[in-house]
C-alpha cells in the first residue's frame, strides 16, 4: 500500500474553501446586516457551514446592545467557543455590530481569542480585516465614527427567495433616553429614491415577491434632503413596480407619522394592511421622561386615522415596563391604552439600564420583582386581546404567502406555515389530492381556528383551497437546484407530508 504524500495531502486541506457562520443578536437592521456580511465572505470564497460538521472556520458574531442582557449573551458564547479556538488556532472569531462599536477594545481584554472587532459603520472592512488577522496572527479592531459605504452597496446573500430587506435610511435623530442607538449607528442617513427603486426593482427581478423597508425611524425618511413626504411617495413608487405583490416597512415613530403616510398605506394595493407603531409606554409622564415627543391622546389618534382608512389593519407596537420612576398609575396607564389599542401582538420588554443612556443614571429604578410583577400583567392582558383579535379571523379568507421556515411542529401536524397580508402566522393544511405549495407560492384558504399567537386553517374542501404558482416558487426551485437541494415540494411531496426545506426567512421572537 502506497504512503499518501505528506506535502500533497496538505495541498488539499488548503485547497478546500474555508467555512463561515454568521450568529445574529437583535433587531431586524442587524438580520439585514448579517446577509451582507454573508454576502461579503461568499464574495471572498467562503462557504457557509454545515452544523452538522461542528463549529465552521470563520464564526461572525454580529451583536445587540439594545436587548436585555446583550453583554451577557455574546461574552458567553465566546466563551464556549475558547476552547474550540485553542484546538483549533486557524479558526477566527469575528464580533461585528452595536456592542462592537460600543465596547471596542472591551472585547479583546475579555476574550482576546477573538480576532476581528469592527463596528456598525465599516461591514465592508471584514474580509480584509479577517486576512490581515491571519498574516498578521495578530487581533484587529477597526471601529469608524462615520459610515464608510451605505451597507446597499455590499454583496449580499439573501436567507429568502421570495422576501427581502431594503434598507431606505440608517441612523437616528432622536434623543429617547432608553436607547444607545444614535450614539451607536450616528445621525440619520437617507438614501436616494432611485437608489432604493432600483435595489427592489433587482430583488423583484430575482423573484421576490415582497419586501420590507427599514430604517431605524422610517417615516422620517426625506429629513435629510428636505422632502417631508417622501416616504409616502416612496410607498406609492413601490406601488408602480409590477411583479412586487406585498410591501412593510419598520419602524416608524409616532411623532412623524403624517396623514400622508395613511393614505398611501391605504391607496397603494401593494402595501400591506398592517403597522408596526411603538408605543412604549401609555403614561404621559414616562413618555416625557423617555423623550418621546408624543402623548398617549396623539398615539391613539393615529390608530383611530389608520383604522378609519384601513379598517382591517393588524397594529403592532413595542411596549417598556418598568422605566424609571414608573409608579402604579403610570403602569395603569399603559394598561388601559393597550386595552384601547387592540394591538393584533406586542413585543414586551423589562426595562434595563444600558451604559451610556441618560435613563441609566435617573433615580427611581425600579426593584426586578416590580417589574416582574407588571410585566406579567401587561403579557396576560395582551395574550388576551391577541387571542379576541385572532378569534375575528374565524371564518374569514386570506391570502397566505407560504413561508420555507414551517414550524417545529410540522411533521407532526402535517401542516405547512405561512403569513397573512396582515402578517399574522397562520398554520394550514392541504386537503388531499390537492397540489402541495413551494415556499413563496401563496395560498387562498380560510381561518377555521385561532389561538393568541398564529391562526389555523383546515380547509374541509378543495373548493376552500386555491394555490398561485408564484415566481417566487420558482426562484425557490431554483435555489434549491443551484444548492442541490432537496426538491420542491411542489413537484414531489405529497399532501400532508411536505419535504424538508432547507431555506428561511430571518425571524424574532415575539413576546405578546
Amino acid at each position: 500500500m502506497s504512503v499518501p504524500d505528506v506535502t500533497e495531502t496538505l495541498d488539499t486541506e488548503q485547497q478546500q474553501p474555508r467555512t463561515y457562520e454568521v450568529r445574529t443578536f437583535g433587531c431586524q437592521m442587524n438580520v439585514h446586516d448579517s446577509e451582507r456580511v454573508s454576502g461579503l465572505l461568499e464574495d471572498a470564497g467562503l462557504t457557509v457551514g454545515d452544523p452538522e460538521d461542528g463549529v465552521a472556520d470563520v464564526v461572525v458574531f454580529n451583536t445587540c446592545a439594545v436587548r436585555e442582557n446583550a453583554d451577557n449573551k455574546l461574552y458567553g458564547n465566546l466563551g464556549m467557543l475558547a476552547p474550540l479556538k485553542r484546538e483549533r488556532p486557524n479558526m477566527q472569531i469575528a464580533v461585528g455590530g452595536c456592542l462592537a462599536q460600543k465596547d471596542r477594545d472591551t472585547i479583546l481584554k475579555k476574550a482576546p481569542w477573538v480576532d476581528v472587532v469592527f463596528g456598525t459603520h465599516n461591514i465592508g472592512a471584514l474580509p480584509v480585516l479577517l486576512e490581515r488577522a491571519r498574516h498578521n496572527n495578530e487581533a484587529q479592531l477597526e471601529i469608524l465614527e462615520s459610515l464608510e459605504v451605505f451597507p446597499s452597496t455590499l454583496p449580499t446573500k439573501r436567507d429568502s427567495a421570495h422576501s427581502g430587506w431594503v434598507s431606505i435610511s440608517v441612523g437616528c435623530n432622536n434623543t429617547c433616553t432608553f436607547c444607545i442607538v444614535p450614539s451607536l449607528r450616528g445621525k440619520e442617513r437617507d438614501r436616494r429614491p432611485g437608489d432604493i427603486l432600483a435595489e427592489i426593482q433587482a430583488l423583484v427581478d430575482d423573484g421576490v415577491v415582497e419586501i420590507t423597508l427599514l430604517g431605524q425611524n422610517v417615516n422620517s425618511y426625506g429629513v435629510e434632503f428636505g422632502d417631508r413626504q417622501a416616504f409616502s411617495k416612496l410607498l406609492r413608487a413601490c406601488g408602480e413596480i409590477e411583479g412586487l405583490e406585498r410591501v412593510r416597512f419598520t419602524s416608524p415613530h409616532p411623532a412623524a407619522f403624517t396623514d400622508d403616510v395613511i393614505d398611501a398605506m391605504a391607496e397603494t394595493p401593494n402595501v400591506m394592511p398592517q403597522l408596526h407603531m411603538p408605543l412604549q409606554s401609555g403614561s404621559d409622564k414616562i413618555l416625557k421622561d423617555m423623550r418621546r415627543s408624543y402623548r398617549s391622546k396623539k398615539f391613539l389618534g393615529i390608530l383611530d386615522k389608520v383604522r378609519e382608512r384601513i379598517p382591517h389593519a393588524a397594529i403592532t407596537t413595542d411596549i417598556i415596563v418598568g422605566f424609571p420612576g414608573e409608579t402604579e398609575q403610570d403602569f395603569q396607564d399603559t394598561l388601559d391604552v393597550v386595552e384601547a389599542s387592540r394591538f393584533s401582538s406586542a413585543f414586551t420588554f423589562q426595562y434595563s439600564k444600558r451604559p451610556g443612556t441618560p435613563a441609566a443614571t435617573m433615580e427611581g429604578q425600579l426593584p426586578k420583582e416590580v417589574v416582574q410583577e407588571r410585566y406579567e400583567r401587561l403579557t396576560a392582558l395582551q395574550d388576551r386581546i391577541s387571542a379576541e383579535e385572532n378569534q375575528r379571523q374565524v371564518g374569514t379568507q386570506v391570502e397566505i404567502l407560504v413561508t420555507e421556515n414551517n414550524g417545529r411542529k410540522a411533521e407532526q401536524t402535517h401542516r405547512l406555515s405561512g403569513r397573512s397580508r396582515d402578517q399574522r402566522l397562520v398554520h394550514f393544511s392541504v386537503p388531499e389530492g390537492a397540489e402541495v405549495p413551494r415556499p413563496g407560492d401563496m395560498v387562498t384558504t380560510t381561518i377555521t381556528r385561532a389561538a393568541a399567537f398564529h391562526l389555523v386553517a383546515d380547509p374541509a374542501t378543495l373548493e376552500d383551497y386555491q394555490l398561485r404558482r408564484t415566481r417566487a416558487g420558482d426562484a425557490w426551485d431554483r435555489a434549491q437546484a443551484d444548492s442541490c437541494g432537496v426538491p420542491s415540494s411542489g413537484s414531489t411531496a405529497s399532501a400532508g407530508a411536505p419535504g424538508k426545506v432547507s431555506l428561511g426567512l430571518p425571524t424574532l421572537p415575539i413576546r405578546k
